[in-house]
């Protein structure tokens, strides 16, 4: 039976969540599109931190299979 991944509905939450925080920044007159606008790489750093160590945390859990 295939393992089931818990990630991804966690990670469209926070997705949607942070979308949310920014519109409501901008209607309430906070200029958050230009700290966006320069803080943009931010989002890609932190998103390939996770996807690493993620991806390295699964790795070591997944048991090697044996060679026959």
């Amino acid at each position: 039976m295939a393992k089931t991944k818990q990630k991804d509905p966690l990670a469209w939450g926070l997705i949607l969540i942070l979308i949310g925080i920014i519109f409501l920044l901008h209607n309430i007159d906070v200029e958050i599109w230009s700290y966006i606008a320069r803080l943009w790489p931010l989002v890609l750093i932190v998103w390939g931190g996770w996807k690493l160590y993620y991806g390295l945390k699964e790795k070591k859990e997944t048991p090697a299979k044996s060679q026959e």
